[in-house]
């Protein structure tokens, strides 16, 4: 199993960004690759725009997120991937370690930036989580951009979609990776962490994953603020970003060694596979994962972004 990750200190303003997991590197091209990086530099580069004038956490981890969900790389926004029934359902969710609020939509068809909308549950609702029409009836309620389905359809993951179909037809398994994500830490050193998600391909019957249920795919308390990327459904089963969470605010566990212990072994140890991004409020961080690749980087108060994608390299400078 590869193992991976990151590890630094110095607790001044943060971001953490991840476009998934589960990258493979025969089926990357050097022109996307070389995208895929620039992608990541410019979510580093909005998010720490928001943390330089002052923004909170949870204004960096928004503009980080929308960045990455505008792209077509990433399997969120604009680049979701199909369901079985050919459409794109997309998820989010956002918290605030500081108050534990939080906000999460599922299940949405026309929301351009799920995680705005996740935003804007947790800031102008009484709830914590609303889904389908009822989600996208509340952001009509608050102007959140809403596009014709068409918007999500690429030509790569219709092909995707029909490959995958192929896989099942022949009892061939199919890899259930790809999410956005990010986690800051704010000059008043507060935390956050937002997931945005288009789930896996060729999902059916309106499941959603990880990425949206506050403590499994995110979460964020007065210590630790964590977002993942993986098959949801170990995650859901091992509450894994609480898990990691309340090892380091409660344990007092050293974050790495935390983020080690669920993302690379609780989770494999059941089946699953994944990787994450970690961040406390002392400025350590750690990006573990055990798959192939995982889109990740940082940024720190020096505004010189960082990423990286394979398991060999440290995030760069970009």
């Amino acid at each position: 199993m590869a193992e991976h990750e990151i590890e630094s200190g110095g607790a001044s303003p943060t971001l953490l960004v991840h476009g998934g997991a589960g990258v493979i590197r025969r089926d990357m091209d050097a022109a996307t690759e070389r995208a895929v990086r620039d992608e990541l530099a410019n979510a580093l580069r909005r998010g720490h725009a928001e943390l330089a004038a002052g923004g909170s956490a949870l204004d960096a981890v928004a503009a980080a997120v929308t960045v990455l969900e505008d792209a077509p790389y990433f399997n969120a926004g604009r680049g979701a991937v199909f369901t079985h029934d050919g459409t794109n359902e997309l998820d989010a969710a956002i918290m605030d370690g500081a108050t534990l609020r939080a906000g999460a939509i599922a299940g949405v068809r026309h929301v351009r930036n799920p995680v705005l909308l996740a935003r804007a549950v947790m800031e102008h609702s009484d709830h914590v989580m609303l889904a389908g029409a009822g989600a996208e009836a509340f952001a009509r309620t608050q102007d959140i951009a809403l596009v014709d389905p068409a918007y999500f359809r690429t030509d790569k993951r219709w092909q995707q979609l029909q490959e995958a179909l192929q896989r099942v037809a022949s009892g061939e398994p199919v890899n259930h990776f790809g999410t956005v994500g990010a986690v800051a830490l704010d000059a008043q050193g507060r935390l956050a962490a937002a997931t945005s998600t288009g789930g896996m391909t060729d999902k059916r019957w309106g499941r959603i994953g990880d990425a949206p249920v506050i403590g499994a795919g995110t979460y964020a308390n007065a210590a630790c603020a964590m977002s993942g990327t993986g098959w949801g459904e170990f995650y859901i089963r091992t509450a894994a970003a609480h898990a990691v969470c309340m090892r380091v605010a409660v344990l007092h566990q050293p974050l790495t060694a935390a983020a080690r212990d669920v993302i690379n072994r609780e989770i494999p140890a059941l089946g699953g596979s994944g990787g994450a991004i970690v961040l406390g409020a002392d400025g350590m961080f750690a990006m573990p994962f055990n798959t192939d690749g995982m889109y990740r980087g940082h940024i720190r108060v020096d505004g010189e972004p960082h990423v990286a994608i394979w398991p060999d390299e440290d995030a760069r400078a970009q």
